[in-house]
């Protein structure tokens, strides 16, 4: 497993790519970040694409925020009720465990002047795309992922609220494909793509009781309902420089409320606050490719100059392998710990047999 010169990032990531000097694209999108966006031109941009959205009689919303609480979804709703004056309904596919702490941020979030749906799926169906995402593709989070990236552009349809604001750009943050890290817009084509289907298909879940009716909320609009209403996603960090840090202190004077200590398997306590199974997750993540959220927070932090990488591999080599809540997790999906782990470790990726290799050579 090799790490980029500048970042830690592995090359075990999916679709990240390496120059020849070693450095990964997520490190030099965010060089071109600082050397060759206008920042300025790509905010009128965005207020252009807001006035030609905007309702103009009031008899319906702007967009729609797809939103869980967290800080990202909070920094939006704040940017598009407090400094761009539109009147957003906000849409949440709720958690399938929410946190207090999730639930005290979401209600802050509200808090800000806005209507919100909160749609809660059929839990004995979401159980089961929890325990099929963690056996088929290592991804209990798998109905998750979907929905938030699904439910909303219903909502959107149904509503004829054609705008939706998106978060962050992962690919400008964590690097991928050039075609789509300077591509604005959130498409099906992407979330077939990127949007945590890996590879399994709404349809592939059918089976074992589940049948077309419980997947309605997880599944996209036909096309035709998406070109007659005119839905278009936009991501918010492809018009404004993405600083999570930056946007924590924005937000935390406007009621947002971080842990006491840092979140399991991460580096920050401003991150996974809202579903309790979050650490199951980054840590299926890290069997596969041998990095894990902490990796993702420190990565950032180098390139914002906040870390150094010396400290930064310290620090994952502390905390990225954590998780704590297995034992919950397997009483949720019904399985034993050791189904469990059965299970996890069948997804290890190859980066672990090669570190292994490398243990017993250090050894002799």
């Amino acid at each position: 497993m090799k790490r980029c010169k500048k970042c830690i990032m592995p090359d075990t990531r999916p679709e990240l790519t390496f120059d020849k000097n070693g450095v990964c694209d997520a490190c030099r999108s965010a060089e071109r970040k600082d050397r060759a966006i206008d920042w300025n031109a790509r905010r009128k941009e965005f207020e252009s694409i807001l006035d030609r959205y905007r309702n103009k009689d009031g008899k319906n919303y702007d967009c729609i925020i797809p939103v869980s609480g967290g800080k990202d979804s909070t920094y939006q709703t704040y940017m598009m009720k407090k400094v761009f004056g539109m009147n957003p309904l906000c849409v949440t596919f709720a958690q399938c465990r929410c946190t207090e702490l999730g639930r005290k941020n979401l209600q802050n979030m509200r808090e800000l002047g806005v209507d919100s749906i909160l749609f809660t799926p059929n839990p004995i169906i979401y159980r089961k795309l929890f325990k099929i995402g963690f056996e088929r593709v290592g991804d209990p989070c798998w109905p998750c992922h979907v929905g938030i990236f699904t439910y909303p552009i219903r909502v959107a349809v149904q509503y004829n609220i054609p705008l939706l604001i998106w978060g962050e750009n992962q690919h400008m943050e964590y690097g991928g494909p050039a075609s789509v890290r300077d591509n604005p817009y959130l498409d099906k084509n992407w979330l077939l793509q990127f949007g945590g289907m890996l590879g399994n298909r709404v349809e592939d879940m059918l089976g074992d009781g589940i049948t077309e009716k419980d997947l309605i909320p997880y599944t996209y609009p036909t096309n035709e309902e998406i070109h007659h209403v005119g839905v278009t996603g936009v991501f918010l960090g492809h018009y404004f420089r993405w600083d999570a840090r930056k946007q924590l202190e924005i937000i935390k004077k406007n009621g947002f409320t971080v842990r006491e200590t840092r979140s399991p398997g991460a580096f920050t306590n401003y991150e996974n606050l809202d579903c309790s199974f979050v650490d199951i997750h980054d840590h299926l993540k890290y069997l596969k490719y041998g990095f894990g959220r902490c990796t993702d927070q420190t990565c950032i932090d180098i390139r914002l100059g906040r870390l150094t990488r010396e400290e930064a591999l310290e620090i994952v080599k502390k905390y990225d392998h954590e998780v704590e809540s297995v034992k919950e997790f397997c009483k949720f999906i019904g399985i034993t710990e050791e189904g469990f782990w059965k299970t996890a470790n069948s997804f290890k990726g190859k980066w672990a047999e090669e570190e292994l290799k490398n243990y017993s050579r250090a050894l002799k």
